[in-house]
């Protein structure tokens, strides 16, 4: 399942690295919403909401929907400014079917495609299955497509307002120290387009994003398969500090593509493709090598001795452990006439404490 942004034709230059205030701001409301997924940063989320004034907390639960389980096209800009306040101005550029659109798509959690045409503003009945489709999701949520779709420029207003107020409460300050870090990832993915050009430069913006052997697709794993081209507008990657380990992508019709990645950190050092993952856990699903993990948790083990102690046949063990090596929770080293197998902990920490547990239990 990937996202594939033909760039066959695409002239130098065209594709850039930048940061983005705005898409920054964006990830820090995403952590706020959902402070589980960024366990590193649940600190500073729990400053925050601690130290915001009720009326902005009540402001960004009410707008939740334009970052929480996705982000909102218009707030992942193209082509990044130096401030906040300029994006936000080319936001406000945007026309009102567009931008509606845009929310939409996160408030009612439906495809681009159901809002295409015609305009929800001007269609009574797309009207009506976008308050259809917000009201499915909660009260919040149609009662922002209520207000979105009887006054947009009026919710547009206030949804200014209340990032430049997240800029006075939080994001300046935060903003200063990330900048930094942003800059050093910058002049290491520019001179790498510079010197190796796109192929190396992608490869360093993460594991799941590669170059097509052909050179005319840059192909990004993500759980759905779609298709965009950045024919004539180029392809925008935005470094992020606050939004890892997800990786996002702007890639609906009339919108020029944008890949915000989360920059190298302390931690794991890159998100295993999703095939590496299904892989473990196709793996891990027969009893029989789950009960051969668990021995190994204890220490290096033979073929012959994890048969012995299971009461197997050694070629039966080898196909079992052929399998976990495949996936990449095995190492094997040699010693003499005998191969070693160890457990590769961090690989399986990766994938939950609980399998963990359950595995060295």
């Amino acid at each position: 399942m990937t996202l594939r942004i033909d760039i066959s034709g695409l002239r130098s230059g065209h594709l850039r690295f930048a940061a983005s205030p705005l898409a920054e701001l964006t990830a820090m409301l995403h952590v706020l919403a959902e402070p589980g997924h960024h366990p590193q940063h649940a600190g500073w989320a729990g400053e925050v909401w601690a130290g915001l004034p009720p009326e902005l907390a009540e402001r960004l639960r009410e707008a939740e929907f334009l970052w929480r389980s996705s982000q909102a096209d218009f707030l992942l800009p193209a082509r990044p400014r130096p401030t906040l306040a300029e994006e936000l101005d080319d936001v406000d550029r945007i026309d009102d079917g567009t931008y509606v659109t845009a929310a939409l798509v996160t408030t009612c959690g439906g495809s681009r495609v159901h809002f295409a045409a015609p305009s929800p503003l001007t269609d009574p009945t797309a009207r009506e299955r976008a308050l259809d489709l917000a009201q499915a999701r909660g009260a919040r949520q149609e009662a922002f497509a209520e207000r979105l779709l009887a006054d947009p420029a009026a919710v547009r207003e206030r949804v200014r307002h209340t990032l430049e107020l997240c800029a006075e409460a939080f994001f300046d300050a935060a903003w200063t120290g990330v900048a930094v870090r942003l800059a050093t990832d910058l002049r290491l993915k520019n001179d790498l387009l510079k010197r190796q050009g796109i192929g190396a430069a992608l490869a360093s913006v993460s594991g799941s994003v590669t170059l097509a052997p052909d050179g005319d697709c840059i192909i990004v794993d993500k759980l759905q398969d779609k298709a965009t081209a950045a024919r004539g507008t180029g392809v925008t990657f935005i470094p992020s500090v606050f939004n890892r380990p997800h990786l996002v992508a702007v890639h609906a019709p009339g919108w020029q593509p944008v890949v915000q990645y989360p920059v190298s950190g302390p931690g794991p050092s890159e998100p295993v493709p999703l095939e590496t993952v299904t892989l473990r856990l196709e793996a891990l699903a027969h009893p029989v090598r789950l009960r051969l993990l668990r021995t190994l948790a204890r220490g290096p083990h033979t073929t012959g001795e994890l048969a012995h102690a299971w009461e197997l046949s050694p070629p039966e063990v080898s196909r079992h452990l052929a399998v976990l090596r495949r996936a990449g929770l095995l190492t094997g080293r040699r010693d003499g006439r005998y191969v070693r197998y160890t457990l590769n902990v961090p690989d399986l920490t990766a994938l939950g404490s609980d399998l963990l547990t359950a595995v060295l239990r």
